[in-house]
């Protein structure tokens, strides 16, 4: 983990950069439960980045941010510190996420704005930090964007037993004046704006980025590993709608395959993006070197 690379891309003007904040293989029943992976044997190109010799699927908890020279917009904000979650490897973490960011150029008092794809509790983590035994934002300086349908749907559920990701990563955003609820398809910038991809949860959006005739898009949780390009009808059980997310995969793919834009996967291993193609009817990840 420790010792993955650090990823940027240039799309037009933009630079992207991930911050990673894990990455690990994970059994294929924990992401997609009783699903038939036959799959695996059928795509080679899925090993050695994406699953192991063994079998397992590597998935990334990461951020990007996006960088036009003039702002700077974080999406999605991981797991965070400190904070109790019922699943154990993500409990009460203590890494270096912040530092990390720093690092690459992005320290938190330079970020301008913070997009949360939807509100699962990997995406809104370091939305806060703990300060004096009180969540505080992450980022002061900048204004959170949240989808209004998406914040309307979790904000009437009840927290689960364990945990309280509302409580602690979203409403301290609330209460200190910095969240914006947007809709589905807000331009955020002249150079980015949000592509509705419903499924996974109610309001789940991806990112657009289109600049100097490049473009890309930030996936989101509407996949969650390059085995769902070779067959979107593997679901997970994490998804809110499963026929509803299936039918989002099936038409980002037919969106955007073969066609120039960088795919950016939000859990995707290390190299986390590139295009998709399609030849001899498999459709496939061709990843996108960093730096370029």
């Amino acid at each position: 983990m420790t010792d993955l690379p650090a990823e940027r891309w240039r799309v037009g003007d933009i630079e992207i950069t991930r911050v990673v904040e894990s990455e690990t293989p994970v059994s294929a029943k924990f992401l997609f439960g009783e699903a038939q992976l036959e799959i695996l044997q059928k795509a080679p190109w899925l090993k050695p980045c994406y699953v192991t010799e063994e079998g397992r699927l590597v998935l990334s908890v990461h951020a990007f941010v996006v960088d036009d020279g003039q702002r700077k917009i974080v999406v999605d904000t991981c797991v965070g510190n400190d904070k109790l979650r019922r699943m154990p490897f993500w409990s009460q973490l203590q890494g270096p996420f912040l530092s990390r960011m720093a690092e690459l150029g992005h320290p938190a008092e330079s970020i301008h704005r913070v997009l949360c794809t939807h509100l699962h509790v990997d995406h809104v983590g370091w939305n806060t930090r703990l300060v004096g035994g009180r969540w505080v934002p992450t980022f002061p300086n900048a204004r959170y964007l949240f989808g209004r349908s998406e914040w309307e749907h979790w904000s009437g559920e009840a927290p689960t037993p364990g945990e309280d990701i509302i409580g602690d990563s979203v409403k301290p955003i609330l209460d200190a004046g910095l969240a914006e609820f947007v809709e589905s398809d807000h331009r955020v910038s002249p150079l980015v704006w949000l592509e509705p991809t419903h499924g996974h949860t109610p309001g789940h959006v991806s990112v657009r980025i289109r600049s100097q005739g490049a473009e890309a898009v930030i996936t989101g949780d509407l996949m969650h590993h390059p085995l769902q390009i070779a067959d979107p009808e593997i679901a997970t059980p994490f998804d809110y709608d499963t026929e509803w997310a299936r039918r989002t995969r099936r038409e980002f793919l037919a969106r955007y395959t073969d066609a120039p834009v960088l795919v950016l996967g939000t859990h995707f291993a290390t190299p986390a993006a590139g295009q998709i193609v399609q030849e001899r009817g498999v459709r496939r990840l061709v990843p996108r070197g960093s730096g370029s």
